[in-house]
């Protein structure tokens, strides 16, 4: 027909290369990925297979264990992975060579135990050394435990008989008694949120009550931290120490104990919190009061209050922790894999940059800076600093470039303030490839949310708040015990001298 037009031969030519694309991709590309797993599992059983060849374990692997098994090395629950047929250890393929280590020897002759197809042999539950029959019998019948390389910071059930004992008898003299445990005698007090991060907390807690008497180990979301830290009133003064396992708002809440024994009069008995064991240096933190008081005429209840360590903020980084706080909450399970967390953090801040519910930020809220306020620029959140770190490390006060700022304190009374333009702002931060806008320091804060609701963190425990009123001050210090032994390359290059280098996160 007349009117009808053919399409052109290079248009049916262009079609069909698509068409012939589309196909050896779909066979091409199932065909490559299987033949790359082939290939990676034959790496991994070449690897493991000279592991077992040079372990002195006796080592057989398995697609699938028969029942529960959690890996003897990081305490995860896996499915396959190695066993050793003499000592009877499992572990999960990439904790074959940590293992190694596990090995255990008689402390007598040196040879290897528990290798008779049978019960035998013993192992010390304080000083985890293993002996055989024999050797028992000849040489340690009447020795007694030293309690291991963790001596120093084990309560010794003895310590805690006599207590009892002392108690009943109306005596306190704890100092007579912890003497004979030695000078060096710091007792450790384990405080582990079993429902922080990846839910990684239960194996945590059966670590620590191995390693230690499990009269000093306490799960959070069963006893509570100001509970927990009674024990410390059965120790000498000063002389505890407490490992907190958590998120920061885990910290926060053992710090609110801390506060709370001042209060009740045992300030002589409040233990130092770390976050490294071994070595630690000791520092001052502040902490801050943040208020936050609703608007409203017929508002009759009291002020929301909370305790700041770390930081506070509003915008796209409180909305993110918001939705991911609210997907655990329903789901904890799901949440165990530091991967699959990150992967959702990911997803509701690429969702944020197309939605970006948190815009025009500087419409909203009124902010003052020692009670003078501060013009915003457009916008879309804040973040007020206590720290040096931000972000899972980056340092958000000093940022990057030629600009040169004072670095930032934790225990010169000061809050560092910042703004981020959005989700997109925030990740580029975290990658070096921009800095915040600055909007300065002050020693109090107070923040007005005119209108809407608005996502809102203190210490990674975030809530939706509709108007009112935030104002931040300072509270008290609380001693800390940091560990500065590993630097980055960040810290080293910012750090101009040894105070600097104590920073609390």
């Amino acid at each position: 027909m007349e009117g009808e037009q053919r399409p052109a031969p290079y248009q049916g030519l262009f079609a069909d290369g698509h068409l012939v694309l589309y196909t050896l991709c779909s066979v091409l590309l199932p065909v490559f990925i299987t033949f790359w797993c082939s290939l990676q599992r034959s790496r991994r059983q070449l690897h493991r297979r000279d592991i077992f060849r040079k372990s002195k374990h006796g080592w057989r692997d398995t697609d699938l264990f028969s029942h529960p098994t959690y890996c003897c090395v990081c305490a995860q629950h896996i499915l396959q992975g190695a066993f050793c047929d003499c000592c009877g250890l499992r572990v999960d393929e990439g904790c074959l060579k940590k293992a190694d280590k596990r090995f255990h020897y008689c402390v007598v002759c040196k040879q290897q135990c528990g290798s008779q197809p049978k019960l035998c042999d013993y192992r010390c539950i304080w000083c985890q050394k293993t002996v055989h029959d024999e050797c028992m019998k000849s040489s340690l019948r009447n020795e007694k435990c030293d309690f291991g390389e963790f001596r120093n910071l084990i309560i010794p059930p003895s310590y805690l008989t006599c207590i009892n004992q002392m108690r009943k008898d109306k005596k306190t003299d704890y100092e007579m008694l912890a003497s004979k445990l030695g000078k060096q005698w710091t007792p450790l007090i384990v405080l582990a949120n079993s429902r922080s991060g990846t839910n990684m907390g239960e194996g945590l807690l059966g670590e620590f009550r191995i390693l230690l008497n499990p009269v000093q180990v306490f799960d959070v979301t069963k006893t509570p931290p100001i509970k927990a830290l009674q024990l410390c009133t059965l120790l000498p003064f000063h002389s505890a120490r407490v490992l907190v396992c958590g998120g920061d708002g885990t910290v926060g809440w053992v710090l609110d104990a801390v506060d709370e024994m001042k209060i009740k009069g045992q300030e002589k008995y409040i233990p130092q919190v770390l976050r490294n064991v071994m070595e630690a240096d000791g520092i001052k933190l502040d902490r801050w009061k943040v208020q936050v008081t609703n608007k409203g005429y017929y508002n009759l209840r009291k002020p929301k209050e909370f305790t700041m360590n770390n930081y506070f903020s509003v915008g796209p980084d409180a909305l993110m922790a918001l939705n991911f706080h609210a997907h655990r909450e329903k789901a904890p399970s799901l949440f165990s894999s530091r991967i699959l967390n990150k992967a959702v953090y990911l997803f509701y801040g690429t969702k944020d940059c197309l939605v970006q519910e948190c815009k025009d930020l500087n419409k909203k809220v009124e902010l003052e800076l020692d009670g003078e306020r501060v013009e915003l620029p457009n916008l879309e959140g804040i973040i007020v600093l206590n720290i040096g770190y931000w972000g899972g490390g980056c340092r958000l006060w000093e940022g990057m470039g030629d600009e040169t700022y004072p670095l930032a304190r934790h225990d010169d009374g000061l809050l560092e303030v910042v703004g981020v333009y959005g989700s997109f702002h925030c990740a580029q931060i975290q990658v070096k490839l921009a800095n915040p806008f600055r909007i300065g320091q002050a020693h109090t804060v107070r923040l007005i949310l005119k209108c809407s609701m608005m996502p809102m963190q203190v210490d990674g425990e975030p809530w939706a708040q509709g108007p009112c009123t935030v104002t931040i001050t300072h509270k008290t210090h609380a001693l800390m015990l940091y560990f500065s032994g590993e630097q980055t390359d960040d810290d080293a290059s910012s750090t101009s001298d040894p105070e600097d280098a104590k920073e609390a996160e």
